[in-house]
């Protein structure tokens, strides 16, 4: 296994989440992988190359546009080895409510020329199921349209590179698909 410099590991990583969880820009979050990268989602599934990582993640980004990634850590080693928890969150209709949260963690293995070869999910799918419940009842208690506004108001206490807009409208992922 080849050994790169930590801090081209570190800025790939970065690179990797503020394209994707910050940014919601999902073309250029697909670009982050080798042409054969494998992906693997334990409950959604597995993808092989760039392409087929891309066909997947733009829908299930749609489907799922109320839900936003908050950082809580991670690492990475010169093996090119990255992995990052975090919280997949929704912000509560009930605004003074704490946001509706599920956690998560990421395996990442860089390729090197800031792209990755895998990226392996895992979640709680007892938890996320018990979220969406959640969520869809404070809905019909607060707002009903509340998913539609895709707000994303709590990214946690991570650095700068971690925070994001306050709605998927105002991301440059957004703006990038509009203009």
């Amino acid at each position: 296994m080849p050994e790169y410099d930590i801090a081209e590991v570190e800025d790939a990583f970065r690179a990797y989440w503020r394209t994707g969880a910050v940014d919601e820009d999902w073309d250029a979050w697909a670009d982050l992988f080798t042409e054969d990268a494998d992906y693997r989602e334990h409950f959604l599934g597995f993808m092989r190359g760039r392409e087929e990582i891309r066909a997947w993640i733009k829908p299930i980004m749609a489907e799922y546009g109320e839900l936003y990634t908050a950082y809580e850590w991670h690492m990475c080693e010169p093996s090119g080895r990255c992995v990052v928890y975090m919280q997949n969150r929704r912000d509560n209709p009930d605004p003074s409510a704490p946001p509706i949260d599920f956690p998560g963690m990421t395996v990442l293995q860089y390729a090197g020329g800031g792209k990755f070869s895998m990226e392996e999910d895992f979640w709680s799918v007892k938890g996320g199921m018990e979220t969406v419940e959640q969520y869809a009842t404070a809905c019909q208690q607060h707002d009903p349209d509340h998913s539609k506004k895709r707000t994303r108001l709590h990214w946690g206490n991570g650095p700068e590179w971690t925070q994001g807009a306050s709605s998927y409208d105002e991301s440059a992922g957004a703006r990038k698909a509009n203009a």
